[in-house]
């Protein structure tokens, strides 16, 4: 019997993962894909008149199995990779997506949509099902529904290898991730705090080895590079973590990046566009490619001059050490780590031993409890990887959501931090209450040992949960609107926003203590942390929109025959400091090539940092960062409201006006009074 197809008779209707096969998918999916084609069959072919009911909600119930299967499978995919779902993945890949095409080019299914729409007025329609109709209708018509036949044609066969190059960038940039280490020996350890150490002897565990390795995980490499005092392993490192997607051979990325932007410049003109910027960001809160540029370039000049006059300072340090030449790459983490110890007194040793992972996902869930009501209770249920934890998410009693954080790294999880879900909350067929995942990759500890986040760890903790919160909160009739379903350029704002419940001192006061002793963070620490929260954002800002700006270039115009060469051209067009690389190469710019999610909307971080910046001061305006009113009016127009109106609607409707970038540049520790 194939579990994925039977009723799921667990606690929460959660899937059964202890009774799931990695040879169930297959059959399943292929059950999932008829089903979906025969229910939207009987749709395109019903003779009645259509009505939003046997038009648009029958859509949101046709592909149920499907869905049930695919929310498993690829959540599966991305955390807890296997040789055999790799495969399957890359099957999956052109048929899911000639699947798409084949409902939204289907020509009597589209008809019935436009008759709906066009008669959209005499349907006594509520708010949310007009606006459901109007997603659909613009769903189809940019999958191109009312394309010709030949275009239609041509449309699908580019759908579906993109699929297969997304997949493929995704699968390369795993393996070259996974298959890299460096075993230290113990001279190398020297300088290395402990908690480095730990995490490096960990990791040899995970990969059945002896002693220390230093992997690609950002939670291993980012530290090592920040505290070695070997330079030539700092540059080894480096340079392999920066090569990821690059290396030649069969996973590298450069080749399929330059398909991928040739065929999606092809997509967007065989929909009477300019260029596949114009096309993406046309639903998008920024509109078009040059308010995108305009955004990031207001940020990028005072960024860059930040980091050129922090480069100064570093390099006298470094040549204060005996080391002549420029400072490089590998050099900025160390020095300014030291730099930061002595402006700051801020020790990432000291600082750690505060953030243990225990006390900050009680953080999370003790503001999401004062601000909205919440209250979470452990799960003791099957769940797909021996690392991930289950909660119950209640108010005053009443079952919310299940919330999974699946929080260390490990070989089988792709890189980064998300949310995703294994089922979305809607009303339409009986109240279907979310599931909702966090992934990250924080350091596994040693057995035995407490897991302990840095401090840009436990704002990834807190990131990530606000995209949760986004999905547990949703409050909407039909699922294609709900939760994260917004424009990209909005889908930041509430993670970005919760970002800032970490730095109220009363949540450090109460959560940040220490692991050994149980002491809260002494006053006097907690006060230098926090004055240095814009340390080092000339080097934080500049690797990201330099990523920005060349997603952007990617897109916008002519399309690239050398991705590389346009990505040095940009760098060299804006002046790129020699010391600060792209946060993301293009080789392994997984938000940009790993699917369409972000491509052309990197920048969207920044366009919801303006808003987040602004959103936080009104509670501070209201004197409380966990006033009931202002919570209040966040969960009812941004939190559960989901895609119910356009994204500078609902901000409108909280904040009472959109804000200008000031707040950003502010909070950045960019912002010059006097310009």
């Amino acid at each position: 019997m194939n579990s994925l197809l039977t009723r799921w008779d667990t606690d929460f209707a959660l899937p059964p993962f202890a009774d799931i096969r990695d040879s169930d998918f297959a059959p399943a999916f292929e059950a999932g894909l008829a089903d979906a084609r025969a229910a939207i069959g009987i749709i395109a072919g019903d003779t009645s008149p259509p009505s939003f009911a046997n038009t648009i909600e029958a859509l949101e119930l046709a592909e149920e199995t499907l869905n049930r299967v695919a929310g498993v499978f690829y959540n599966l995919a991305g955390a807890d990779s296997t040789p055999d779902r790799e495969a399957l993945q890359r099957d999956l890949a052109p048929k899911m997506a000639a699947f798409s095409s084949e409902v939204t080019m289907n020509s009597a299914l589209f008809a019935r949509i436009e008759a709906l729409w066009q008669g959209r007025d005499g349907l006594g329609l509520s708010a949310e099902q007009t606006r459901v109709l109007e997603l659909y209708r613009r769903m189809f018509v940019r999958a191109g529904a009312a394309l010709d036949g030949a275009a239609q044609g041509r449309m699908a066969e580019v759908k579906e290898r993109l699929a297969v190059l997304s997949t493929a960038f995704t699968q390369n940039l795993l393996a070259d991730e996974r298959d890299w280490w460096m075993p230290l020996a113990e001279a190398d350890l020297e300088g290395l705090p402990d908690f480095v150490v730990a995490a490096a002897r960990a990791a040899a565990e995970e990969r059945g080895r002896d002693g220390h390795v230093l992997t690609l995980s950002r939670s291993l490499v980012v530290p090592f590079l920040q505290f070695s005092p070997r330079r030539d392993l700092r540059e080894k490192a480096y340079e392999a973590w920066v090569a990821r997607g690059a290396n030649g051979g069969a996973t590298d990325n450069r080749a399929p990046a330059a398909e991928i932007l040739a065929l999606r410049e092809e997509r967007a003109q065989l929909l009477g566009y300019d260029s596949f910027a114009s096309y993406k960001l046309e639903p998008e809160m920024a509109k078009t490619p040059a308010a995108v540029r305009d955004l990031l370039m207001r940020v990028w000049d005072p960024a860059r001059e930040k980091a050129l006059a922090d480069a100064d300072v570093l390099t006298g340090m470094m040549h204060a050490d005996g080391i002549n030449g420029d400072l490089e790459a590998w050099d900025w983490r160390y020095y300014s780590e030291k730099r930061r110890l002595a402006e700051h007194d801020l020790d990432e040793g000291e600082l750690k031993s505060y953030f243990g992972l225990e006390a900050m996902t009680q953080a999370a869930f003790d503001c999401a409890g004062r601000l909205f009501g919440l209250e979470f209770r452990p799960l003791d249920t099957d769940l797909y990887h021996p690392d991930a934890r289950a909660w119950e998410v209640t108010r005053n009693g009443q079952h919310i959501a299940v919330f999974i954080g699946d929080y260390f790294a490990r070989s089988s999880k792709r890189s980064g931090a998300w949310c995703s879900t294994f089922r979305e909350q809607r009303k339409l067929g009986g109240d279907q209450r979310p599931v909702v995942v966090n992934v990250c990759n924080f350091a596994k500890p040693a057995k035995g040992e407490p897991a302990l986040l840095s401090w840009d760890d436990a704002r990834t903790l807190f990131h990530e949960f606000g995209h949760a919160l986004h999905q547990m909160l949703s409050d909407v009739t039909y699922g294609f609107i709900s939760g994260t379903s917004v424009a990209r350029d909005f889908v930041e704002l509430p993670s970005q926003l919760f970002e800032h419940w970490l730095e109220v001192p009363e949540v450090l006061d109460k959560h940040a203590r220490h692991v050994k002793t149980g002491q809260p963070m002494p006053a006097a620490l907690r006060d230098r942390l926090l004055a240095a929260a814009t340390y080092d954002q000339g080097f934080a800002t500049v690797e990201y929109v330099a990523s920005a700006l060349v997603d952007l270039a990617f897109h916008d115009g002519a399309v690239p025959t050398d991705p590389m060469a346009v990505q040095a051209k940009v760098l060299a067009g804006i002046g790129m400091p020699h010391a600060i690389r792209m946060r993301h190469a293009t080789p392994h710019f997984a938000h940009v090539f790993s699917g369409d999610g972000y491509s052309s909307g990197y920048y969207s971080y920044m366009w919801s940092e303006v808003m987040d910046a602004d959103a936080f001061e009104a509670f501070r305006e209201a004197g409380d960062a966990f006033d009931p009113e202002t919570a209040q009016k966040l969960e009812r127009h941004i939190l559960s409201a989901g895609g119910l109106e356009e994204a500078d609607t609902l901000y409108t409707a909280f904040r009472g006006r959109m804000p200008g970038v000031e707040p950003l540049l502010k909070g950045r520790g960019l912002w010059d009074p006097a310009e």
